[in-house]
């Protein structure tokens, strides 16, 4: 696709949700639940958000705004970039980067959303209605043990995403989070306020909202760091797409800033929904990963009214995961759409067969191939902490430093409409802070698994 037909939003509100559906996803949701209940609760939380204000806001705007100036997929992008700023084109490896990242965490990411579909199929058949701690637990590990039910369910789920990609961004894209985003938050409101009437409410409030400084930790600063750029998509490509169609009218920190508030409160409400009912019945907020699919089904199962809620909260999770996925498929799509004869619906199947492929082999770690293991982990493991641990934070890191240090200073500040105090702020925050922000994380957390290791 040339860049004189290069496909645009059709509003800047189409574009907030888009960028929104992306950010919110299983990470507000899975991820963001059980490491606030793994990491001592509102410290988490708090630190959190000084990790996306510093660090988020900064690389999300930075990865638009290259998304945007080199309207391509984000390796072309960033070669011509470089190339007509006297750079060079070695910052290709950037883009390179974050499409390979974003296309490893859907292979695995689909596995997860495929979980969401079989747990919301379970939740109309009534599958753990009067079910103890053990028969849900159990439940859990079948799944994971049927090779069999495991690629049904990511086979399905990974149908509905090339489905929905296939058909382009205004068609697909936009039709997809101009339903599923308004039904997400409706869904999420209903919860919470679900959750007003265990009782248990203010429990809840207090552990994600009174901090106790005592909890803070490097290991819980590492947490929110990576939590900010997981929750985000930094580092995955997926916003420098998103950006590469945006028309020049958008104020980048303006969107950015609305799209932030979005996500961490759609974040902030699944606790709110979660949590109080975590303690209503007596459950431990620290079940880590198994939150979602082991604690919440037992604590459904045996309340009034819990196949409805449980019916609505895995469609909420299965929609989140349909918002983040579509978009994380979206990077290799445009690639092969640019650099290739491939028409676009031609180009899903390709990068989404692939994707499904992969997928296959993280699954199969959980049951065939679970004695296979490279460095010490699994496949599904492995997928998971080679791009959060690695490919995440350098892509990010690059991004920002690509154009807080190596494009034009006045050019970029007079883009995102920047003078005097504001100016100034924005090139602290963006040469020094957000990039010293993850080189510590980065350096600290590779620390720690080398000595785990």
């Amino acid at each position: 696709m040339s860049k004189l037909v290069h496909a645009q939003w059709s509003s800047k509100m189409t574009f907030v949700l888009a960028a929104a559906g992306s950010a919110v996803g299983l990470g507000n949701i899975w991820r963001f639940s059980y490491m606030v209940g793994d990491s001592g609760g509102a410290a988490f939380v708090l630190i959190y958000l000084a990790c996306v204000a510093l660090v988020g806001l900064p690389i999300l705007v930075a990865e638009w705004l290259i998304g945007r100036r080199g309207q391509e997929n984000p390796i072309n992008a960033m070669a011509d970039l470089a190339r007509r700023n006297g750079r060079l084109p070695a910052w290709a490896v950037v883009g390179a980067s974050g499409v390979l990242a974003a296309f490893l965490i859907l292979s695995f990411y689909s596995v997860i959303g495929g979980w969401s579909l079989s747990y919301t199929l379970g939740s109309v058949t009534g599958r753990f209605t009067g079910q103890d701690a053990d028969g849900i637990g159990a439940l859990f590990g079948s799944l994971l043990g049927s090779p069999g039910m495991l690629t049904l369910w990511h086979t399905a789920f990974m149908a509905l995403v090339i489905f929905i990609v296939a058909r382009g961004v205004t068609k697909g894209l936009e039709g997809a989070v101009r339903t599923l985003m308004p039904a997400l938050v409706i869904l999420m409101v209903i919860l919470v306020i679900y959750g007003m009437t265990t009782g248990h409410f203010g429990e809840a409030m207090a552990f994600m909202f009174s901090p106790d400084w005592s909890a803070i930790s490097g290991e819980v600063v590492l947490a929110a760091m990576g939590q900010a750029f997981f929750t985000l998509s930094l580092g995955m490509g997926i916003m420098m797409a998103y950006g590469s169609y945006l028309g020049e009218d958008v104020s980048l920190i303006g969107t950015a800033r609305t799209v932030i508030i979005f996500d961490t409160v759609i974040a902030l409400l699944a606790g709110m929904a979660i949590f109080p009912i975590v303690f209503a019945n007596g459950l431990s907020p620290g079940e880590g990963p198994g939150l979602i699919f082991v604690t919440l089904p037992l604590a459904f199962g045996n309340m009034a009214g819990g196949t409805i809620l449980g019916l609505m909260f895995f469609l909420l999770l299965t929609f989140a995961a349909l918002t983040s996925a579509i978009s994380l498929l979206e990077p290799t799509v445009e690639l092969l759409e640019e650099r290739t004869p491939l028409s676009r619906v031609a180009a899903t199947l390709v990068a989404g067969g692939a994707v499904w492929a992969l997928g296959i082999a993280a699954l199969m770690s959980f049951n065939v191939w679970s004695e296979l293991s490279i460095v010490g982990l699994n496949i599904f493991d492995f997928l998971d902490t080679l791009t959060s641990k690695f490919m995440l934070p350098l892509t990010g890191l690059g991004a920002i430093l690509f154009v807080a240090w190596r494009l034009d200073r006045d050019s970029v500040l007079g883009e995102l409409g920047l003078s005097g105090v504001q100016a100034q702020l924005w090139q602290v925050v963006a040469r020094v802070v957000a990039p010293i922000g993850v080189i510590a994380g980065f350096g600290l957390d590779s620390y720690r698994l080398a000595v785990e290791a």
